[in-house]
């Protein structure tokens, strides 16, 4: 059966690259992550999530905003700025653990070395008093003191032709004298230039023009190619536009996994009636889809100071069950995927609409 049509934000950039038969490069292991308010008030943002990562691959992790994706992010990278504080679990990168790390040994052993970010708001993470070159000076001395001019250099005009920019002229500029396009090709460019393991990108095509989110998406596949970057986490808040993108995703809300499995099974075919939720509240741009209207997901994900029984969904959910506010739910596979929900295996969470 042909794969029916979806909305997507931008245009198809072309194949994502295969993934890989490699080895296992990020492992996340029950990864709890929690805030502390002034007032003391403990909100456990992400509860207990566990995936891994292959050479080669793209996980998509979708979900609303302040469902825990990008504090999911700051644990998988060991960032714990107060009031964000680990709880409990483990992040280990290539083999190595990194939950409890100062932060200097973080910073000189693992950011930019085997596992980059590539900042959500990109375009405002340049800094508008100093030259492009002057900030990727920066990310090389602060792993390589040693590095002469002549190298880094080079090392600068190579990696900057190669993501396509006139490095010359790029490296010698200022943010302000640029386009949005080339910013974020900029900080794609800084982001790896010590060619991490794993790149994160947290919402890389947020406002960027549908050419330039093409282009984007595009540059980051090169970039995997090119094995310049290994593998990559792939984050937004737009479940179709990861048809384009990733190999498998993972739908996240109230800091829990609630659907992980491959592209075609969550796009498709999902089983979580938040997934299939998340899907139909999306505008539609392609042909014959036009005409849907977006059913929007009523009410508000809820609040995480205090223990939630049951579905953490089930309030929102327009097909929940008396017990689905009393049993708790947890991750388990149905149709060769993990789902949190007791009725993913019924024709109960067909009518939740979303899947087109």
């Amino acid at each position: 059966m042909t794969a029916p049509a979806l909305p997507v934000q931008a245009p198809v950039p072309g194949p994502a690259p295969k993934p890989a038969a490699g080895k296992v490069v990020l492992e996340v292991e029950d990864l709890r992550v929690h805030y502390l308010t002034r007032f003391g008030a403990k909100i456990q943002a992400v509860d207990g999530v566990t995936f891994s990562l292959k050479q080669g691959e793209i996980l998509g992790i979708a979900g609303e905003s302040g469902c825990g994706k990008t504090t999911l992010v700051s644990g998988c990278m060991g960032l714990y700025i107060p009031p964000l504080y680990h709880t409990s679990g483990d992040v280990r990168i290539d083999g190595q653990s990194i939950v409890g790390m100062t932060p200097e040994q973080n910073r000189k052993e693992v950011l930019g070395r085997k596992i980059a970010m590539i900042p959500q708001g990109a375009l405002n993470s340049l800094n508008p008093t100093r030259k492009i070159k002057d900030m990727a000076t920066d990310m090389i001395l602060s792993h390589d003191e040693s590095a002469d001019k002549k190298t880094i250099n080079d090392r600068l005009r190579e990696r900057f032709s190669r993501i396509g920019l006139d490095a010359q002229k790029v490296l010698n500029s200022y943010p302000v004298e640029l386009p949005a396009g080339t910013k974020q090709r900029c900080v794609i460019g800084i982001s790896t230039l010590l060619n991490p393991k794993v790149v994160v990108a947290d919402e890389p095509t947020s406002a960027l023009d549908v050419s330039t989110q093409k282009s984007v998406i595009r540059l980051l596949f090169e970039l995997m190619n090119q094995e310049i970057i290994s593998s990559m986490l792939f984050i937004t808040h737009e479940l179709p536009l990861l048809r384009h993108v990733s190999s498998s995703i993972a739908v996240m809300y109230a800091g829990e996994f609630v659907e992980y499995g491959s592209t075609e099974q969550v796009i498709f075919d999902g089983r979580q009636p938040y997934s299939r939720a998340l899907m139909g509240s999306m505008l539609s741009t392609e042909p014959g889809q036009k005409s849907r209207k977006p059913v929007a997901i009523e009410g508000a994900p809820p609040k995480l100071d205090k223990p939630i029984p049951g579905c953490r969904f089930a309030e929102r959910c327009p097909v929940a069950q008396p017990d689905c506010r009393s049993t708790d739910q947890v991750l388990r596979v149905v149709g060769g995927r993990q789902v949190r929900c007791k009725y993913a295996d019924t024709d109960l969470v067909k009518q939740v609409g979303g899947t087109v």
